[in-house]
């Protein structure tokens, strides 16, 4: 997959959905088997563009719903679902100011030489908030507009999975995620206080601190194409003063050397939130009985994932 931060000079003609995909949930993902479809029948690049930040967290960095996905994680479900071009534009003072016909013509007409888009029924763009299928179709490209995918008649949106994964459904989320929610990241030296108290963890340091989620959770993490068992504890660290967005992963079994590694780590069950211990001793005492409750979780299993 191309990965670009300007759209010019790309090359082929294209075929493309254009959002902020945070999640990339089942609705994400059926536009994105449309455009793979018809980028394939058509001869066109398939292109996916999105917006780093969200232009949410540029107008309101506060006030932003929690995110669902790093640019990282959305990377790699963009690669694993076949995409061939993806563009990343900037979400600065320039681009907020572009009205939608400007954000056609230079981006979609100029830039990226589209014959085909497609968008979702919620989608809108440029600074006069015009930009939608009814406006797209003036221009001298193929539109598709996609209705929003249902679950058991709930739609299925990043808002209710922020709401769900909040509320420790991730069974629920996963089912609308199309796979159990994960978190994708480069494994850092922490204080390796858990190697102290012999439980040693791969230590993430999130890019998004504000998440939808924090606690304990029973994890499985990808280790040489196989899933690992494991705890994870995703959140900040308050019984050493650590207020940044830690995922540290506990991993069953092996004692594998992760420094610099990138690893995906999926959160398939909450045990409970995140607490501060007075001492050492509580906290070691704690950190046990969540192996054991997240072993137990695994173990009716015998050895296989029970993730959706």
């Amino acid at each position: 997959m191309h990965i670009s931060r300007s759209p010019y000079r790309l090359g082929q003609p294209s075929a493309v959905t254009i959002g902020s995909f945070d999640g990339v949930h089942l609705g994400h993902q059926h536009l994105i088997a449309e455009v793979l479809r018809e980028a394939k029948q058509r001869g066109l690049t398939s292109t996916v563009v999105t917006f780093e930040p969200q232009p949410r967290e540029f107008f309101d960095p506060e006030g932003a719903p929690a995110r669902l996905s790093s640019l990282t994680d959305k990377v790699r479900r963009f690669r694993e679902l076949g995409v061939e071009q993806l563009v990343v534009l900037p979400f600065d003072r320039r681009l907020r100011a572009m009205s939608a016909a400007d954000f056609v013509e230079q981006i979609l007409q100029k830039g990226l030489r589209a014959r085909w888009v497609q968008v979702g029924d919620d989608f809108r763009f440029g600074n006069d908030r015009k930009g939608d299928a009814a406006f797209l179709r003036q221009y001298d490209f193929d539109v598709a507009e996609m209705p929003s995918q249902r679950i058991n008649g709930q739609r299925v949106s990043s808002t209710a999975i922020r709401s769900l994964l909040g509320g420790g459904e991730l069974g629920e989320a996963a089912a609308m995620l199309g796979e159990p929610y994960t978190l994708s990241g480069r494994v850092i030296y922490g204080r390796q206080l858990g190697r102290t108290l012999g439980v040693p963890t791969a230590n993430m340091l999130l890019a998004h601190p504000k998440l939808a989620m924090a606690g304990v959770y029973v994890a499985q993490t990808r280790l040489n194409n196989e899933w690992v068992h494991g705890v994870a504890n995703l959140g900040p660290k308050p019984s050493v003063s650590d207020s940044r967005y830690w995922l540290e992963t506990h991993l069953f079994d092996v004692s594998p050397d992760l420094y610099g590694q990138r690893l995906d780590v999926q959160l398939l069950h909450r045990l409970r939130g995140i607490e501060r211990f007075d001492t050492l001793d509580a906290l070691k005492h704690q950190i046990h009985a969540d192996i054991q409750a997240a072993r137990a979780w695994f173990s009716p299993l015998n050895g296989s994932d029970r993730a959706p």
